[in-house]
């Protein structure tokens, strides 16, 4: 559709350029002519004339771009009865006047013109579109053997059907008919009989028909499907070949491109740029309505279809349409609107059922035939699923309600509780500390080992001085920082002395007592190691407690990433179909321009200019699907370069080169 709504405003944009360069001297012509009666007001047909110009303008939004064509025949109907100029004592004002009308009539109807130009190119390139997709169908089902065989296995019920339907006909062509009305009123024939005579004929038709169809049973069922596939391919070959063509004349010879080496409805003259620009729209009237008689008729060859569409618009009264400004116009606006209406009424409506009847008959299947059969099979097979759900109702709801349950504690004690905890941690909640050992035990321990020895010196002073006189102050004050700092020479002087006589010194001595003064030193040491270690654990805190987060986390990632995976495995087998289809559209564009055979003007003829649209809008619809926007956008103006046909064959040959190499990432 952006084609199309570019071609629509562009040639809206145009007409309004050569109207508006025309309109202001009429304008002022009608205004001297009428100053002496001051009667410069704008009449009420002016007015109407001039919304339904407004509404016949495009919109800058693509859905309102082009109006229903029951909107279009509304707003030609200010063309339909034009009233007579009023009796005036000022015959110039009335010429004036009504020559002003005129201009408006004719802004009207080009306006007019150029939607319904819009409608008959977009039903036309929206009927190449779908064959082609019917054309990618065909070609995935014939490219597996799988695919060819479920395909017969759709499309077996209508076999049957047909098959069926020919044996009645040749039975009753025969004579043969079983009613039981009819052998009730013969007399001489029983029920019986009238059964066994037609079961009977239908046999030999059965039997006829089988040896009439010999040489078919000699092939495969698949080699005959897949011949029945190619010939439907084949037929929709020459309809897309028909309406591209179709698609080419009128851009090479309507609205589109009014010249095809020329400027368009730019001339160097007002007068005749108006000359040139309604010569056009009646043509391109005629030209529509020759293209929609002739894109479906199946009588007309391909390769004739220029020359039939030359033939049609021969003798056509607007398309040989002669305006001139000294002789005044051969056609008026309202012949222009009346074919317009014929155009809107019977050729498109005609066009549109014609392709759909060839669609229909040759393109992919309805999706009742594609679907038929797991709909059978899941309506014959609900009962029984339902059987078993309702007979193992309780089951089913426990085991619902269990596996709620384990997902529920899951997240709450591997995911949100060591949340919590790293959260506490980071805050530097002292609840949250990790600790092997009380806060408080290493120093009652190391007190007390403190006052052991301490005494144990001040009961035994020859332990702790030369002398042997009792410990002074200072001496006590440094036996206590030495134990602090882990040196027990008192103790151990005495326990090395009761040690060489073990016996006597636990009778008599302090052997027992200096053991035990070791024991709790070996406790404080034990201590001050554990301590070291909780420094440790603490200092790492918050690695322990993301180590007891990531289990959880990693599951649930792992089960989402599952999940999401299974429900874009779909889309992404999609993508990928898309991504192989936009390399074969490449592919095809690049054919295209290749076996092309350019004019003499180095451009493409109609034919090829017409496929070479059609897969470029293919192309871009699948590219609109896998690209980025920004990337699109640009995809999209490298797309309408590639569709510029006067820029000529080898620059488009570039022009495809380009988009291969620069797109290759999304078309591979």
């Amino acid at each position: 559709m952006s084609f199309v709504l570019d071609q629509v405003r562009r040639i809206d944009a145009q007409l309004d350029r050569v109207q508006l360069s025309n309109l202001p001297s009429v304008a002022s012509r009608v205004s001297t002519s009428s100053s002496d009666d001051q009667s410069t007001k704008p009449s009420a047909r002016d007015l109407v004339l001039q919304a339904a110009i407004r509404g016949l303008t495009p919109s800058s939004s693509d859905r309102n771009a082009l109006l229903r064509p029951a909107d279009i025949q509304t707003l030609l109907s200010a063309l339909s009865n034009r009233p007579e100029a009023a009796a005036s004592t000022v015959e110039g004002t009335v010429a004036s006047k009504d020559q002003y009308e005129t201009e408006l009539e004719w802004l009207l109807a080009s306006k007019a013109t150029n939607q319904v130009y819009g409608h008959v190119l977009d039903s036309i390139l929206g009927s190449a579109v779908r064959i082609a997709n019917d054309l990618w169908y065909w070609e995935e089902v014939l490219g597996s053997r799988r695919y060819t065989a479920l395909y017969s296995l759709q499309v077996s019920p209508l076999r049957l059907w047909d098959w069926s339907s020919s044996v009645w006909s040749d039975v009753k062509a025969r004579g043969g008919s079983f009613s039981f009305r009819g052998a009730s009123q013969d007399a001489q024939n029983t029920v019986t009989q009238s059964w066994h005579e037609f079961y009977g004929l239908v046999r030999q038709v059965v039997k006829e028909r089988s040896t009439a169809e010999v040489n078919k049973q000699m092939l495969s069922p698949v080699t005959r499907i897949r011949h029945e596939l190619c010939e439907k391919q084949k037929c929709l070959k020459k309809i897309r070949l028909r309406n591209a063509n179709a698609l080419g004349v009128l851009l090479g010879e309507g609205l589109a491109n009014e010249s095809a080496h020329g400027e368009g409805l730019a001339t160097p003259s007002p007068e005749e740029a108006q000359h040139k620009w309604k010569a056009s729209v009646a043509r391109n009237v005629a030209l529509m309505e020759a293209v929609l008689a002739k894109v479906n008729d199946l009588e007309t060859p391909v390769d004739k279809f220029d020359t039939a569409i030359g033939e049609l618009t021969e003798d056509d009264p607007l398309y040989a349409v002669e305006i001139s400004n000294q002789s005044g116009l051969s056609v008026q606006p309202q012949a222009v609107a009346e074919r317009l209406s014929r155009v809107l009424t019977l050729a498109l409506p005609q066009y549109t059922s014609s392709t759909n009847l060839l669609v229909q008959e040759h393109g992919k299947p309805s999706r009742i035939i594609r679907y038929w059969l797991p709909v059978t099979i899941a309506v014959l097979s609900s009962s029984t699923v339902l059987r078993i759900l309702v007979n193992r109702k309780a089951e089913v709801i426990q085991w619902i309600q269990d596996l709620g349950a384990t997902i529920i504690d899951f997240w709450m004690n591997w995911v949100v509780e060591p949340t919590r905890k790293v959260i506490k941690t980071i805050r530097h909640d002292e609840g949250s500390e990790v600790s092997i050992m009380s806060k408080r035990s290493l120093e009652g321990d190391r007190d007390s080992l403190e006052r052991m020895v301490v005494d144990f010196a001040v009961e035994n002073p020859e332990n702790a001085t030369d002398t042997g006189a009792p410990l002074t102050e200072l001496q006590i004050a440094d036996i206590r920082a030495k134990v602090r700092e882990g040196d027990l020479t008192p103790v151990l002087k005495a326990y090395e002395k009761d040690l060489s006589k073990p016996f006597m010194g636990t009778v008599r001595g302090n052997l027992i007592r200096a053991l035990l003064i070791q024991v709790q030193k070996t406790k404080v040491d034990v201590e001050v190691a554990m301590g070291g270690i909780d420094a440790l654990l603490k200092s790492q805190e918050l690695v322990f407690g993301f180590v007891g987060l990531t289990p959880g986390i990693l599951v649930t990632y792992f089960c989402m990433r599952s999940l999401r995976s299974s429900l874009s495995e779909k889309r992404g087998s999609k993508a990928a179909r898309k991504q192989g289809k936009m390399l074969r559209q490449l592919r095809n564009i690049d054919r295209i321009l290749v076996d092309s055979m350019p004019t003499d003007f180095g451009e493409l003829h109609y034919r090829d200019q017409g496929l070479l649209l059609c897969e470029v809008h293919v192309l871009r619809q699948a590219a609109d699907k896998v690209m980025p926007t920004e990337i699109y956008r640009e995809f999209s103006e490298e797309a309408e370069e590639l569709c510029d046909v006067r820029i000529g064959v080898e620059k488009q040959k570039k022009v495809a080169d380009r988009v291969r190499w620069a797109y290759a990432r999304w078309l591979s």
